[in-house]
């Protein structure tokens, strides 16, 4: 044997062990220094890098404020929360897909396709069913599926059933409010969302009791109380169709509110709707509080706004007679009533109310240009109608949707002269039924005008309430002298035709005053229907002093006659005997 040969094979595996062992210290060696730097040196910067990949932000929704009414002397829930649950699934997680929409049908209902469907979808989040009651809901966490889950969600609910649907609004699906005060007092209602800050786990599920989560708690949104009487509300929707009924009319208004603090003590439309089924409704329209977003033209019940101008103006007194000749000409058109009821003659103020005389209304308007309808004449009846009784501007009620209506521009238009004389009698302007009551509320009051209003109080999360007291918009919109002569004025109106309007007997214990209005229906391409009218009666209703201001609106009735009369002045009636047995208007002293 070779010596060379034998000493080198046994030195050649030796020498090898020898260097891998040299590498696996260098390696252990590298490692323990990347370990030593990760762990210690960089163990803040890697701890906030793996937080942020495993930390998820929640929002905690806020219970949504409840809405309350008055009763009488007692205060009654009218919209309420109610917890349901929506349903999820991760489909991810789903691997029996046809096994697991069968488990769920059975305790949802439904169609199971349908549920599979969803459940193969490529989302994430799959939502299968919305709103569930909590039996429900425990029905399912009983099934314990993998992927499935429930998560607890507030909807509205109405104790009052659907009463002032239209006043309230509703909440969608996303939580906001939608028309009425829903809409209108959305962040007030809504609350402040609180928020979850959680480690989750590799199915980035919360894990809620790691150290480091961060949970701000939800506020509640506002306590909000009305203005409303619930039982007023509820007799005043029941009148008010009852008399569309008799009317032949498919929709229309009433209010009742306060003179002397624009307080709302009922307001209703018909047609309504459910707001806890809106999603059922055809007609988006249906949703709009007509009586606050629907300026249409007034019609003669504009004549008691003209005849207070002119009284305060000084050009006329309750006493003041003048030569009515039966028309007057103005420029290419000519102004003429209704209905001639003995046509030229001596007239007087309380005969323009009374006979509802459309060329009185103009003779008015004329006293306040000098004796003719002219520039003078345009902008002072423009300052009445704008800064006055407000008209062209929205009143800020809490409603959804509140329109401004329309004046003309006293020196910008065609045939300005004859515009001007028909706003003196309702036509070619228009307002709102709300817009008609707060402007009489000023003109029979003393002469305030308060902003109208639904909220009487508001009680915020921590539990701090906040009253709402009466805001006045305008001051001296008429003298009080002024005040007391249109409260007789339109009392004189009721006394002579209160027959007509269906009283039984003039209503001489209590104060009684109104006026109609028959307006023509403008066509979409201008000028009016001649066979299509609207009916309104406007008034107030107390004993020593108005306690009650009522206005009323019925859209196309279908009876024969002037639609204000026939159609308008029933339900005012059957609004004011309601107001007298059944509320406490105080009688005459």
């Amino acid at each position: 044997m070779n010596p060379r040969q034998t000493s080198h094979s046994t030195s050649g595996p030796v020498q090898r062990v020898r260097v891998w062992y040299a590498a696996l210290l260098v390696v252990m060696a590298i490692f323990g220094i990347r370990l030593f730097y990760l762990q210690i040196i960089r163990h803040d910067y890697y701890k906030k890098t793996a937080l942020s990949g495993q930390l998820k932000q929640y929002e905690i929704v806020a219970d949504r404020g409840v809405i309350e009414a008055h009763d009488g002397d007692s205060v009654v829930p009218i919209v309420l929360n109610e917890k349901r649950y929506t349903l999820f699934a991760d489909p991810k997680y789903i691997k029996k897909t046809e096994e697991v929409a069968d488990k769920i049908q059975k305790v949802i209902g439904g169609n199971q396709s349908d549920i599979e469907k969803k459940l193969k979808s490529d989302t994430r989040y799959a939502i299968l069913a919305k709103k569930l009651p909590k039996d429900k809901k425990d029905a399912l966490d009983k099934l314990d599926l993998k992927g499935v889950g429930t998560r607890e969600e507030a909807i509205r609910t109405y104790p009052q059933g659907d009463l002032a649907a239209q006043l309230l609004g509703f909440v969608d699906d996303e939580g906001t409010g939608k028309y009425g005060l829903e809409q209108a007092l959305n962040k007030e209602l809504k609350g402040t969302p609180g928020q979850l800050k959680a480690i989750t786990d590799a199915q980035g599920v919360p894990l809620v009791a790691n150290t480091d989560n961060i949970v701000t708690q939800p506020k509640s949104g506002d306590r909000v109380l009305l203005t409303v009487d619930v039982s007023m509300q509820r007799q005043v929707e029941d009148l008010l169709k009852s008399g569309l009924d008799s009317a032949k009319s498919k929709s229309g208004s009433a209010i009742i509110m306060d003179p002397y603090t624009g307080a709302i003590k009922a307001m209703a439309n018909y047609p309504t709707y459910s707001p806890a089924e809106f999603y059922k409704v055809e007609d988006g329209e249906t949703f709009n509080n007509a009586a606050v977003s629907s300026p249409l033209e007034v019609g003669s019940i504009m004549k008691p706004l003209t005849a207070a101008a002119a009284l305060n103006q000084g050009v006329v007194s309750p006493g003041t007679t003048y030569y009515d000749p039966s028309f007057y000409q103005i420029g290419d058109a000519k102004v003429t009533n209704i209905e001639e009821d003995g046509g030229a003659g001596t007239r007087s103020v309380a005969d323009i109310l009374e006979m509802s005389l459309n060329t009185g209304a103009t003779w008015l308007l004329m006293q306040m240009g000098g004796g003719e309808v002219n520039q003078k004449a345009r902008e002072t009846w423009h300052d009445y109608m704008v800064n006055h009784y407000r008209f062209s501007k929205a009143t800020g009620i809490e409603q959804g949707y509140e329109a401004d209506g329309s004046v003309p521009d006293p020196n910008d238009g065609f045939g300005l002269n004859i515009q001007y004389a028909n706003t003196s009698f309702g036509q070619g302007m228009t307002a709102t039924p709300l817009q008609m009551g707060a402007a009489l509320s000023s003109v029979i009051n003393g002469g305030t005008y308060y902003r109208p209003h639904l909220v009487d109080k508001t009680t915020d999360g921590q539990g701090k309430v906040h009253d709402h007291k009466p805001e006045v918009l305008q001051s001296n919109v008429v003298s009080g002298q002024v005040s007391g002569e249109m409260q007789t004025l339109m009392k004189g109106v009721v006394d002579k035709n209160y027959a007509l309007y269906g009283f039984k007997e003039r209503p001489s214990t209590y104060l009684v005053g109104g006026k109609t209005g028959t307006a023509e229906i403008t066509k979409p391409g201008g000028g009016y229907y001649e066979d299509r009218f609207n009916g309104t009666f406007m008034g107030f209703v107390g004993g020593d002093k108005p306690e009650y201001v009522i206005v009323v609106r019925v859209n196309e009735p279908g009876i024969k006659g002037y639609a204000g009369s026939k159609a308008a002045a029933p339900i005012f009636t059957s609004l004011t005997n309601m107001l007298i047995n059944n509320f406490n208007v105080t009688p005459k002293s």
